[in-house]
């Protein structure tokens, strides 16, 4: 089996104003990079970027093997058709899409 690649997610903590990071299955679609909190609203991450969307990310294997971060934005998808085809493609990935849709581009 391939090894699956993951996306570091690097957000400021919106009440400690502190870095965290996660690790997130993602899928690219036109330019952006898409992830999906199954918490929806209620993940840390989503409230994190709620109170600043500028993130870093990068990707990678594993925490140890992975790409420089690079600056970047996070958004709420509202176009019904880039909704559809980031569940798509997720489904497609992961056999799962249930979730609040954020995507991320580079600065």
């Amino acid at each position: 089996m391939a090894r699956q690649k993951f996306l570091y997610l690097n957000t400021t903590g919106h009440r400690s104003g502190q870095s965290h990071a996660i690790e997130i299955w993602y899928v690219e679609h036109e330019g952006c990079y898409y992830i999906v909190s199954e918490k929806r609203e209620a993940a840390h991450w989503v409230r994190n970027i709620r109170a600043e969307p500028a993130v870093g990310f990068s990707l990678g294997y594993s925490w140890d093997d992975r790409g420089a971060a690079v600056d970047g934005r996070a958004f709420f998808p509202a176009d019904a058709e880039v909704i559809a085809a980031i569940k798509a493609k997720m489904d497609a990935k992961y056999g799962w899409s249930n979730g609040l849709i954020v995507g991320i581009r580079a600065d």
